[in-house]
């Protein structure tokens, strides 16, 4: 199973990018643990500077934007 935390204030980006880690994750078949980090103070805690950002297995894979869609899925299966 796979940790995955968003973070992000709940954004339209925000949104999306939850809906492709879903996607993602359904479509390669991987289990998620998924938590969306909406505290400023966790969001920059992590260390992420733009949103919406991604973090896989406690690693920061992603800040700012929505992510690309192979990229995602090389981090889902790392």
């Amino acid at each position: 199973m796979k940790s995955v935390k968003i973070y992000g204030p709940g954004c339209k980006r925000c949104a999306e990018t939850e809906a492709m880690v879903k996607e993602a994750a359904t479509r390669l078949g991987i289990d998620l643990d998924l938590e969306k980090v909406t505290d400023a103070k966790s969001i920059a805690m992590a260390g992420v500077m733009s949103t919406p950002g991604i973090s896989v297995d406690g690693k920061l894979v992603h800040a700012g934007g929505l992510p690309v869609a192979s990229k995602l899925e090389q981090w889902l299966t790392a």
